[in-house]
């Protein structure tokens, strides 16, 4: 082989930088600051660094709102609770960045590429609105279980969450996660409730 066949064979691949043609800060809204960026996994990057964050969010809220930062659904034996300023959150990241992911798409010509993460944040942040702040913040690997069952809902897309990818433009990429958080979230209320019944 010459040079050039061992350079195209064992060379490192260049990965695209398609958000350059997008503006800056376009960019690092649907990156969320970066995470996406990574060569690797960026979903899970992106998914990663929502979680990452959702721990002072939660200390925040605790320490803010105390008792009334969740409100349970449901009868006393058995009821979800709703934590409002992670529900405020996932609105906030569902909405909020429809206008950036369609530019973003758009300015690169590109469908849902990898490097947008923001959706994967809704995701998690939407999950999370089922899981009390004061659970987070006591036990922080709570975080872990929020992060792995979204990631299983994200990648495999069971339960009709594929569906959702076929909306137009960024409504598609938003929602899948959306309805895959709801299903993680849904799992870990359930879960936390069945717990707490035990006790």
């Amino acid at each position: 082989m010459n040079k050039e066949e061992l350079k195209e064979k064992y060379g490192k691949k260049r990965i695209p930088h398609e958000w350059r043609k997008t503006d800056w800060f376009t960019t690092l809204v649907v990156t969320f600051f970066g995470s996406g960026m990574s060569p690797k996994a960026p979903g899970t990057m992106g998914s990663l660094a929502a979680a990452i964050v959702a721990y002072p969010m939660a200390v925040l809220a605790d320490s803010l709102l105390g008792q009334y930062e969740a409100f349970p659904i449901g009868g006393n034996a058995f009821a979800i609770f709703i934590s409002l300023p992670f529900l405020a959150a996932a609105l906030f990241f569902f909405f909020a960045p429809i206008p950036f992911v369609n530019k973003a798409m758009k300015d690169t010509d590109t469908e849902d590429p990898g490097w947008i993460v923001i959706d994967e944040v809704c995701g998690i942040f939407t999950a999370l609105a089922f899981v009390p702040s004061v659970v987070i913040v006591d036990c922080p690997w709570v975080l872990l279980f929020v992060f792995g069952l979204f990631r299983f809902f994200d990648i495999f897309k069971p339960f009709g969450i594929h569906r959702f990818e076929k909306f137009p433009g960024a409504w598609g990429v938003m929602a899948d996660d959306l309805l895959g958080g709801l299903y993680s979230g849904i799992l870990m209320g359930l879960g936390l409730t069945a717990y707490l019944a035990t006790l």
